[in-house]
């Protein structure tokens, strides 16, 4: 009589589970086309390449003074005095470190480079976030799935809500002549 009873209680929650997941309402969304096509992200990416561009030009400024400098050491160095040519190794030595610990400051693991890219992504991926779950909110899904993460094998499109987060976001963003 006691395996009956496990088998029935068993199977009320099979069955009350299965009533949960039939009721609820799932959506999906691409995260990935939502990022790229928000105006916000074509802006800061303007900033990042800005950025960019003027710390590969440093580091292009720096790297030519110091094959100059080493070129300058190769071809003078046997009309050079001991003391003048020893005062332009060090001077090398000093710039090629310089130029060695400005690299590291901006390309290194943890460096200018990574952190802009954060400073400028984060706000962005979270204003997506929120959108995202303000509209699920609003239209009544329990859950929304991202099919840019891989983990979507089949959507309808009806309950696709990519392009209603991006219109709300691209909305927000507007211009007031172009509204």
């Amino acid at each position: 009589m006691k395996v009956s009873t496990k088998i029935l209680t068993a199977l009320v929650v099979l069955v009350s589970a299965a009533t949960s997941f039939a009721d609820l309402k799932i959506a999906h969304v691409d995260s990935k086309m939502i990022f790229e096509k928000y105006a916000e992200t074509t802006k800061a990416q303007r900033d990042y390449d800005r950025q960019v561009q003027k710390w590969e030009q440093d580091a292009q400024a720096k790297q030519k003074e110091l094959l100059e400098l080493k070129e300058r050491l190769e071809k003078q160095s046997l009309m050079l005095s001991e003391e003048k040519k020893k005062e332009l190794e060090a001077s090398f030595t000093k710039k090629k470190a310089d130029y060695e610990q400005f690299v590291q400051q901006i390309y290194g693991k943890e460096g200018a480079l990574y952190q802009k890219n954060q400073e400028i992504s984060d706000p962005i991926i979270q204003k997506i976030k929120k959108t995202i779950q303000d509209v699920a909110n609003q239209e009544g899904y329990d859950m929304v799935f991202d099919r840019a993460a891989g983990a979507v094998v089949f959507w309808k499109k009806d309950n696709d809500l990519t392009q209603r987060v991006l219109e709300i976001l691209n909305k927000e963003n507007a211009t007031p002549a172009a509204k």
